[in-house]
């Protein structure tokens, strides 16, 4: 695609938000309120479990087949299940529920980059906003609290009744940052969902690789961390 890049779209959980370490935070809590002598080795295992969702309860709610809260019931139910913890019944549930949402919501912390890259955006004057494969008042939630409020959720699950990577997801993304797709980038730590759903939408899709995969994809371009972006879009460092 030829042409400056005119506006930006990001991903949040674990682009912008350490999510996965907040998730980690919300399980063990959750998981040792009905297991609490779970040793080392089950908290590890809680957490993996957790994080890979083996029976793909999460790309089922990105699909429109499960509700926010459905996938995260069945994921609750499937760890239990995983680690010979006691059925979570209708209140059990609930109060894992609580117990997980209360303190994954009190673990939210921006990372570092994201920090310093919408410095430098918001000091050239481009237009940014959010694509996420999550609720609307969710992920508004999430950035009031990290006083990101007026980074604005252009799309959340909610629009459209799927998620990325969609290309509808990206293209409304765009629609509603005022810019056609092509003068638009995305960015996001997914490489599939993410980079090549954004690309496949017509947009400049760029995969933050944030854990070091090790994989070097030839068809997007790749940062390992936020403060990298500028420079692979062609930015300049400020607006003069």
């Amino acid at each position: 695609m030829s042409g400056p890049v005119r506006g930006l779209l990001v991903d949040v959980d674990d682009t912008l938000v350490d999510t996965r370490a907040a998730m980690r935070e919300g399980v063990l809590a959750a998981v040792l309120r009905f297991v609490p002598d779970l040793d080392a080795e089950g908290r590890a295992t809680a957490v993996a479990v957790w994080l890979a969702d083996p029976a793909g309860a999460f790309t089922a709610y990105r699909r429109g087949e499960l509700t926010f809260g459905e996938q995260r019931r069945v994921r609750a139910e499937r760890l239990h299940a995983a680690l010979g913890g006691p059925l979570l019944d209708g209140g059990a549930l609930a109060e894992w529920e609580a117990v997980y949402d209360a303190v994954f919501r009190g673990s939210w912390q921006l990372l570092p980059d994201a920090v310093a890259m919408l410095a430098v955006v918001r000091g050239l004057g481009l237009p940014c906003g959010v694509v996420t494969n999550a609720p609307r008042a969710y992920q508004e939630d999430k950035l009031r609290a990290l006083d990101l409020a007026d980074l604005p959720v252009l799309v959340a699950t909610d629009d459209l009744g799927v998620g990325k990577p969609e290309p509808a997801v990206f293209r409304l993304g765009c629609e509603r940052l005022g810019l056609p797709p092509g003068a638009v980038a995305y960015v996001g730590d997914e490489l599939d969902v993410d980079a090549r759903g954004a690309r496949d939408a017509g947009l400049r899709g760029v995969w933050l690789d944030r854990h070091g995969s090790g994989l070097r994809p030839d068809d997007v371009p790749t940062v390992a961390d936020l403060t990298e972006l500028p420079a692979v879009l062609g930015l300049p460092a400020s607006r003069r």
